[in-house]
């Protein structure tokens, strides 16, 4: 948005950024994390003790930390080049600068109004504000920008390893299905669209550099998806997907080797009783990561996960879905799953099971309410999770004539259960045990049964006769080759 003011008889334009300040991110911000100058070496904003952000640093990856700054009000931080030096932004936008890693009482004021995306790391002294200024002394001033192109809101920012290079990641509230990502060869002084995406216009991202000129890593901290390109030619890949468990990423920062890269994933849960700092770091660009628990303050965190057996094969198709949500499970309250992603809750079971009727692939939602009334809650996604094709006639149906009753005395049990079933006509049955990764463990019958009620035991052991471990099974009972029925009990030990 431009307007003009006539000074002294001189012509002088300003440019407005439109709502440039997301005031929510201010008052509850996101935290961060920067790379230092050298390989391992990481600054982040996470929780301490007595409040929920100080500052702390790593010098290998993140495995162990040391807290600089406990009392700071810190809404966002950058690491020189220099060793040593840290930059922080209050919400108050305010700067300050520490030329002895952010220890407590180190910080100097150097500037005001400065926004919160600040970034760093590529000369010794230089600070970006934004798209709207630099410095190249250590913040003491800051040379204007023009941003001639600039239209929108910003969400985030980041300068290449090239000088004069820099990305401005953007969102028009106008635009509901887009956001954008601008390119500027001149200091931002001017800014031209690079990319489109397809990410609603309230979708959180990060952008962050790589080690190479026009190398970006993206991340959508709403859809948890992580993509990456290697230049400025080339397509975006998606390398990952953090959706089950449903990662609270909250800062992405490429790290001084090639394909590294930095995942800070913080929870700060029932009102501050439980809070965990997780870093992950990749060494190929984020396909995989080796995961760091450095802060662990209270117990562990909540978070939803599942997984389902089998993921494939005919109609109709019973899938038996386990809860793996993480956490005291006294405190989950509510488990809401959505089997066909529609928006409707199929239940309300902590280990349900779900027939699939219909062939096509499916996403399946679990959501876990926690707290006792305090509000936590986790959603955990499973992408097109369930493969269903079409069934044949003679392998496939389900039985309609079959009641299977699953006696789980005792229930939990060791090492004993009785599994009874009732059949109409004389069948050829097989009763099949599976674990929980939909592996055939047992078949404990498999011959003709005559109509009416029967009972079988098992003694919780493999087919090698083997003890197996407490957890969940499944029963499956074919009759005349169709689906009897599926059914689950616990061994506990």
């Amino acid at each position: 948005m431009e307007s003009k003011f006539i000074l002294g008889g001189r012509i002088k334009i300003k440019f407005v950024l439109l709502l440039l300040l997301l005031i929510v991110s201010y008052l509850f911000p996101d935290g961060g994390i920067t790379r230092g100058p050298n390989i391992g070496e990481i600054y982040f904003i996470g929780p301490v003790t007595s409040n929920d952000y100080g500052i702390y640093h790593s010098t290998n990856f993140g495995e162990t930390i040391s807290c600089m700054d406990s009392i700071v009000n810190a809404s966002a931080i950058t690491a020189d080049l220099t060793p040593g030096g840290l930059y922080y932004v209050t919400t108050g936008e305010q700067l300050y600068y520490s030329e002895d890693y952010g220890q407590q009482g180190s910080w100097e004021f150097r500037n005001a109004g400065i926004y919160q995306w600040i970034t760093s790391g590529r000369n010794e002294g230089e600070l970006y504000n934004a798209i709207v200024s630099h410095s190249v002394d250590y913040g003491m001033s800051f040379i204007p920008h023009q941003y001639n192109g600039f239209t929108g809101n910003l969400f985030d920012v980041e300068i290449d390893n090239e000088p004069d290079i820099g990305y401005a990641f953007i969102y028009k509230s106008s635009v509901a299905d887009s956001q954008y990502l601008y390119i500027s060869y001149d200091n931002f002084d001017n800014l031209e669209l690079n990319h489109m995406f397809n990410f609603h216009w309230s979708d959180f991202t990060d952008i962050t550099r790589g080690t190479e000129y026009g190398e970006i890593y993206l991340c959508n901290k709403t859809t948890n998806s992580l993509l990456y390109r290697d230049n400025l030619n080339s397509l975006w890949q998606e390398k990952n997907r953090f959706t089950c468990p449903n990662l609270p990423i909250k800062s992405i920062v490429g790290g001084r080797q090639p394909g590294e890269l930095y995942m800070l994933v913080r929870y700060i849960q029932s009102m501050s009783y439980i809070k965990h700092v997780y870093i992950y770091h990749s060494l190929d660009y984020g396909e995989t990561f080796e995961i760091y628990h450095p802060i662990s303050i209270g117990p562990d965190p909540h978070y939803a996960d599942f997984e389902a057996a089998p993921t494939a094969g005919s109609a109709p198709l019973i899938v038996q879905f386990t809860d793996l949500s993480g956490g005291d499970p006294n405190w989950i309250i509510d488990w809401l799953w959505d089997f066909d992603n529609d928006g409707v809750i199929d239940s309300y079971e902590q280990h349900p099971d779900y027939t699939y009727q219909d062939t096509g692939y499916y996403s399946v939602k679990l959501q876990i309410l926690t707290g006792g009334g305090i509000g936590d809650e986790s959603i955990a996604y499973r992408e097109d999770y369930i493969h269903v094709t079409a069934g044949s006639s003679t392998k496939n149906d389900v039985v309609e004539d079959i009641d299977i009753q699953l006696s789980n005395y005792p229930n939990p049990f060791n090492p004993f259960t009785s599994i009874e079933f009732s059949i109409q006509n004389n069948s050829d049955l097989e009763l099949i045990i599976y674990n929980i990764k939909g592996q055939k463990i047992k078949t404990l019958a498999q011959n003709e049964f005559s109509k009416g009620q029967h009972s079988i035991i098992w003694n919780g052991c493999d087919k090698d006769d083997k003890s197996l471990s407490s957890g969940i099974y499944y029963f499956k009972l074919i009759v005349n080759g169709k689906i009897g029925a599926v059914k689950k009990c616990l061994l506990l030990k």
